[in-house]
């Protein structure tokens, strides 16, 4: 009677066949991205009422089952079956000419689904299964999703769809935080790189860094920056520098890991009496510098100060959300297939949330009626 009365459809007037919901979902829905239009109108509103403030976003990602069945797979060497026109079905059309876009070889996995190649193999606390990634980028005021995007479960894939929804929610609302708030998986280079000297973002986010040593010998912290000299020095007053003497072209020495190595004298090294603490295997102490070196310093201070205290505690606020996406919205498994269907999905249960946060914060936010006495 509601779907009748919704549809201005009377009693005994014929309805839309089923199909006609997941055709127009897979055609028109998708050529005018209407579900980016409805989350995105649901978001304005909550900055209308006061539920984003803006100063502060934070980012996470959860994994989420995909369509597929994690007994039936294909190896690797088989990817390209997938092109015979048995295969021809939607999910097996989005991933091949998702791979044909790219336009270079890529690695594929070592395990593809069938029913759904776009899904990635992957385990989380258990056996492994196919599964795509929601991410979501909150504002810490309310809880408020401001953006949401699909991936796969990739580490590098949700590292760049943050990018993604920062550009995307400043384009579309003029928004941009003062401090962003992650876990580990963020705290890489390029990334704080980017959010430092490109965006002006305070990253609240832990350095993933992989200098420090664990066998007792010295680590690059132990060792000076001399920002002026473009040099370290070691606990001895030691110079590693990146070059040794001038050359008439310039070099920059930045390697294929966006990181230039600074190296110590051999002969000072030899004559050293902690080399066997420093380089006890090598000839010479070697430390590689990333590019983004001074970014990375910049997140290291930011995780001393009490402001950082404050935002490991709203980081909170989006694993809530993932909790209740999973639990109450009970969208543990997918029902659509393919990066489009995730897409669609991922997008409609956010809209969902947004929507139950902002009637629980109006509803919360109107003054309480006292009854009168007759």
């Amino acid at each position: 009677m509601a779907y009748r009365w919704f549809c201005r459809l009377g009693l005994e007037d014929a309805v839309p066949d089923h199909s006609t919901f997941s055709k127009n979902r897979h055609g028109r829905f998708r050529e005018s991205d209407a579900f980016r239009q409805v989350f995105e109108s649901v978001v304005t509103r909550c900055m209308k009422e006061g539920l984003v403030g803006g100063e502060g976003f934070a980012v996470d990602a959860s994994v989420i089952k995909a369509d597929a069945n994690r007994s039936r797979s294909t190896a690797r060497e088989g990817a390209e079956d997938l092109r015979d026109p048995q295969h021809a079905t939607r999910a097996v059309r989005e991933y091949l000419a998702a791979l044909d876009a790219q336009g270079e070889p890529v690695t594929v996995p070592a395990s593809i689904s069938p029913t759904d190649p776009g899904a990635r193999w992957t385990a989380v606390d258990g056996p492994a299964f196919y599964a795509y990634s929601t991410n979501y980028l909150i504002d810490v005021r309310a809880g408020i999703i401001v953006d949401v995007e699909a991936t796969p479960t990739l580490r590098t894939a949700e590292v760049k769809a943050t990018r993604t929804m920062i550009e995307r929610v400043e384009e579309r609302f003029d928004l941009k935080p003062e401090r962003l708030i992650g876990d580990m998986a963020y705290g890489n280079a390029e990334l704080l790189g980017w959010m430092v000297n490109d965006k002006g973002i305070a990253p609240h986010v832990p350095v993933w860094d992989k200098t420090q040593r664990d066998d007792g010998t010295l680590s690059s912290s132990d060792f000076e920056w001399d920002e002026r000299a473009n040099e370290y020095r070691s606990p001895q007053g030691q110079p590693l520098r990146s070059e040794w003497r001038i050359f008439k072209h310039p070099r920059t020495r930045i390697t294929k890991a966006n990181t230039i190595i600074y190296h110590a004298s051999q002969a000072a090294c030899s004559k050293c009496p902690m080399k066997s603490r420093c380089c006890p295997n090598t000839p010479r102490r070697k430390i590689a510098r990333s590019v983004h070196e001074s970014a990375r310093d910049v997140a290291r201070n930011i995780a001393k100060t009490d402001a950082y205290k404050q935002s490991r505690k709203d980081r909170k606020k989006v694993e809530v959300l993932f909790a209740h996406l999973k639990r109450i919205l009970r969208l543990d498994r997918l029902r659509l297939r393919g990066p489009n269907g995730a897409h669609d999905e991922f997008l409609l249960a956010a809209t969902a949330q947004n929507l139950r946060r902002m009637a629980k914060w109006l509803f919360s936010a109107q003054p309480e009626v006292t009854s009168m006495a007759i």
